[in-house]
């Protein structure tokens, strides 16, 4: 009997199943909508964010392939607690509720890539609050930069992320554009990123996230020395 294709169930159409293209900015589904089962991201990134009664966003998350949402309604979540929209053109799939129920009690092997799931989830969010809490917004932009570029993850990183504005990158970090824009520009003459539309992430940006605390600098330019004057 052969073992049960993880994979292959989240990345192709079947009972219950559905995949979706969608365009950036595309809403998924709106906070306050009825949850209507699970979204596993085929391809493309997916922002969630919330939205006060004032009207003021604040961006939870950033997920990419392989990562689910909307699992709440496994907990009994009628509606949704968050907005989410496509980061980057997306290929999406929806699961209805009962068939990704009938295949976690039928299926160990992915009751197990799902509780991993979860559990990876609960650890990330863990080190978002412990970011916010003790992390100076310098540190948690270059954390944020490499969560996009999924540094870490299983097989090579894509070495860029999609074009994402400064003002973003403020909502998710928790600072003002301005300061983003001045760190930004430092990780790009300590030669951390570099950009033209895209950012290319290089591993050496991983150095601010393990830095001690200490400001980094960008060292000076060399003194030019000019030519002493011969003496008479």
């Amino acid at each position: 009997m052969s073992s049960f294709d993880v994979a292959g169930f989240l990345s192709k159409p079947g009972n219950g199943r559905k995949i979706t293209s969608y365009n950036r900015k595309q809403i998924v589904f709106a906070q306050g909508s009825d949850c209507r089962g699970l979204y596993c991201i085929v391809s493309g990134q997916v922002k969630l964010s919330v939205t006060s009664r004032h009207g003021k966003e604040a961006i939870v998350a950033l997920l990419g392939t392989g990562d689910f949402f909307g699992e709440g309604c496994l907990a009994g979540q009628t509606q949704a607690v968050a907005t989410a929209k496509v980061f980057a053109d997306a290929e999406i799939m929806h699961i209805e509720k009962a068939a990704f129920e009938a295949v976690l009690h039928s299926e160990p092997a992915f009751s197990e890539h799902f509780m991993r799931y979860l559990l990876s989830r609960n650890i990330h969010i863990e080190e978002d609050l412990i970011d916010q809490l003790f992390n100076s917004s310098e540190k948690r932009l270059a954390r944020v930069l490499l969560v996009m570029a999924r540094f870490g993850k299983e097989g090579s990183p894509p070495p860029t992320i999609p074009k994402v504005s400064q003002e973003t990158l403020a909502e998710i970090v928790g600072t003002t554009r301005s300061r983003i824009s001045k760190f930004m520009n430092k990780f790009r003459k300590l030669g951390f990123i570099s950009y033209a539309g895209a950012i290319t992430i290089h591993p050496s940006l991983l150095s601010v996230v393990l830095h001690d605390g200490s400001p980094l600098t960008i060292a000076p330019p060399p003194a030019r020395t000019g030519r002493k004057k011969a003496a008479k």
